[in-house]
């Protein structure tokens, strides 16, 4: 009896495998989500899972997988790929290329990516400056609802209002 059960099971075993010949595949990890990153196959909650590697210190993967989601089109993690790059984590600090994200977040139409390109815009932080393009989006996005972008407007475009002094030295122009 335990002869034939064992059989039946070990003949079952290739059943029960997935795709890649995986025997109880992780389902909903962190691991799991960034293995469907690596694939390309990338979902609202593979790519939402980007946050909680990022907020746990784990930015390498994070990175993996915003950039897989971004890439994309999913343009919150454009925004995310661009808070990782405008803060090295995962990877050298790039104003260059955080400012891309937010150009490619706002050119797609995402709110807090016009906010944040407008940032970069006004300070000439990863691009030359240009208030008048960086007002407009910022205008935008405060039309669209983003709380911070309605407080600068409301501020005559001070910067102080959204930004804390301490990274005033990141803001500075370089000469």
């Amino acid at each position: 009896m335990i002869l034939r059960a064992t059989a039946l099971i070990l003949l079952a075993a290739p059943a029960l495998a997935d795709e890649y010949g995986t025997t109880n595949p992780e389902e909903m990890t962190l691991n799991r989500m960034v293995e469907n990153a690596r694939r390309g196959e990338v979902d609202m909650t593979t790519c939402a899972s980007g946050y909680l590697m990022t907020k746990s210190g784990q930015h390498a993967i994070a990175r993996e997988t915003f950039e897989a989601c971004a890439e994309a089109g999913y343009t919150g993690a454009m925004t995310w790929m661009s808070y990782l790059e405008d803060n090295g984590f995962g990877g050298d600090y790039d104003p260059d290329a955080s400012t891309e994200w937010n150009r490619r977040a706002a050119e797609a139409g995402d709110p807090i990516g016009m906010f944040n390109h407008g940032l970069d815009l006004l300070r000439g932080h990863g691009t030359a400056l240009d208030e008048e393009r960086g007002r407009d989006l910022i205008d935008r996005a405060a039309a669209e609802g983003v709380t911070d972008a309605q407080r600068l407007v409301g501020s005559g475009y001070d910067l102080d209002v959204v930004t804390p002094d301490a990274d005033n030295w990141k803001y500075a122009p370089l000469f």
